[in-house]
């Protein structure tokens, strides 16, 4: 199991999420993984404090979305997604936000947390609709240092 399996298992694992999970992208560099949370969870209530523990478990270290370090580490992920597959639009450091913003646009509320450990740097976003009714989706991105 490399590293990067370790991380995402770990993070899908507070969120009772790994049953169930698929890799989106797997290439030794970068793995994306998406599943859902089959646990009622009221993600305005508790997902924040299950991010603060995943970050603090990894020793992590989070970082503001909006920040040249946030840049970095996107550019840094796109980058290593290009390597695997071809993409026809340019990297987007702001895409996180306006992301958030149609979710909520849609109904959705959105919770998601950047952050860097040793070795690594991991994006987790999870949603769910915004009344708190059906399946709680997660994905997790993690990208190890080259």
């Amino acid at each position: 199991m490399s590293n990067l399996h370790r991380i995402a298992g770990n993070i899908l694992g507070k969120f009772n999420a790994f049953k169930g999970s698929r890799p989106a992208m797997d290439n030794g560099k970068i793995l994306i993984v998406r599943g859902f949370i089959p646990d009622t969870i009221n993600i305005e209530k508790e997902a924040d404090e299950i991010f603060d523990d995943i970050i603090k478990s990894f020793d992590g270290e989070e970082i503001d979305v909006v920040s040249d370090e946030a840049g970095n580490l996107i550019n840094r992920m796109d980058e290593q997604v290009r390597s695997s597959v071809s993409v026809n639009a340019t990297t987007d450091p702001n895409g996180v936000l306006r992301l958030v913003k149609d979710f909520e646009a849609r109904g959705i509320t959105v919770k998601y947390r950047m952050f860097t450990m040793p070795g690594a740097g991991a994006f987790i976003v999870a949603w769910k609709d915004t009344n708190n009714a059906g399946p709680c989706f997660i994905e997790v991105t993690v990208s190890g240092y080259e």
